[in-house]
């Protein structure tokens, strides 16, 4: 029997990885967007085995159509309207269908195992539909993503702005210790491949579990280590508070004001206790082939600063002493992380 398999909101990351990997797979692919906007819609679009719903998550009888014959679902919920709300409304939906295997991408309320920790609130919608998920019976798995790659950017963003600094260094401010462990993949690289594994090895083996879905566990300095040898550049750590410079939606400030408070300054774990001594072994059992930090840093940087724009990447500024008499590897070390 051919299978079937739903996505929403699938020119995101998350999603988008796993419509390619899918569709290349030879499954058919009930891929919902809210306009076909984007390069990554147009791209998906023209995916062989995929098929373009367009319409909104609170139309009911959308989804109901969207979920109908099919076997299989991976959803993953944004913040965008009321995410509590739509997150039950596809459940609900995917409980009528039938649905054998529904993967939905959450995310911990760290409040519930802390209460000096503060929620953070772009999470925890995610953590309340994961426990209506369970409620209602559905065979399902859920899936916790790490720190995308691809979070890193020469914009002037908070949290994970690359600074490139006049020498031709790179600077990462943000409020994480040095040497506090915080869990990372590649989003667009590697999210398909866990997830399709996980489809493949079935709900008997994985209903009700959390999957920390993430590929390493690095520092602030072992990440800017890898960044160092990736872009052959020092890059320098600087544990500093997160500072907003350019317009930021209000809810969007609250999400990271209580990230600092609970992730940095009371450095709770970032998926919450109960899961972080999975990371990364679950995820590496899922996928062997992810694209680690150092690669990312190397091949897929310098493009996504491209296409935003900047041009740091042709002007080949390297510090001199990098070009000095101790080889290369040594320097790196030797670099402020």
């Amino acid at each position: 029997m051919q299978k079937t398999v739903v996505t929403i909101n699938s020119n995101g990351r998350q999603s988008a990885s796993f419509v390619r990997v899918a569709s290349a797979c030879g499954w058919q692919v009930r891929a919902q967007m809210r306009d076909l906007n984007g390069l990554v819609a147009e791209e998906l679009s023209q995916l062989p085995n995929v098929t373009i719903y367009v319409g909104r998550l609170e139309d009911r009888k959308f989804i109901d159509d969207l979920f109908k014959s099919a076997q299989y679902a991976f959803i993953n919920t944004t913040h965008w309207g009321d995410e509590v709300a739509v997150g039950r409304s596809l459940a609900d939906a995917a409980k009528k269908a039938g649905i054998q295997h529904y993967i939905y991408s959450s995310m911990p309320d760290h409040s519930v195992f802390d209460q000096n920790w503060r929620p953070l609130p772009m999470w925890s919608p995610k953590f309340t539909v994961e426990q209506y998920v369970r409620q209602i019976g559905l065979p399902a798995t859920f899936v916790y993503c790490g720190i995308y790659h691809n979070n890193f950017t020469g914009l002037d963003f908070p949290l994970f702005r690359m600074e490139h600094q006049p020498d031709g260094s790179f600077v990462w401010k943000a409020p994480f210790h040095p040497d506090q462990k915080l869990p990372w993949l590649d989003s667009e690289h590697d999210v398909g491949p866990a997830i399709y594994q996980l489809f493949k090895e079935g709900a008997r083996k994985w209903n009700g579990r959390r999957i920390p879905l993430a590929f390493s566990v690095l520092t602030p300095k072992e990440v800017c280590r890898a960044f160092s040898h990736g872009l052959k550049r020092p890059v320098q750590y600087k544990r500093s508070p997160i500072v907003i410079t350019v317009p930021t939606p209000v809810g969007y400030r609250e999400h990271l004001s209580a990230l600092e408070e609970t992730l940095a300054e009371k450095a709770a774990p970032y998926f919450g206790p109960d899961l972080e001594q999975d990371c990364p072994g679950m995820a590496l059992e899922l996928w062997e082939g992810n694209r680690g930090m150092e690669e990312y840093a190397q091949e897929v940087f310098p493009l996504e600063e491209a296409a935003n724009g900047l041009t740091w990447m042709e002007e080949g500024e390297i510090l001199s002493h990098f070009n000095g008499v101790v080889g290369l590897s040594e320097q790196l070390s030797q670099a402020r992380l």
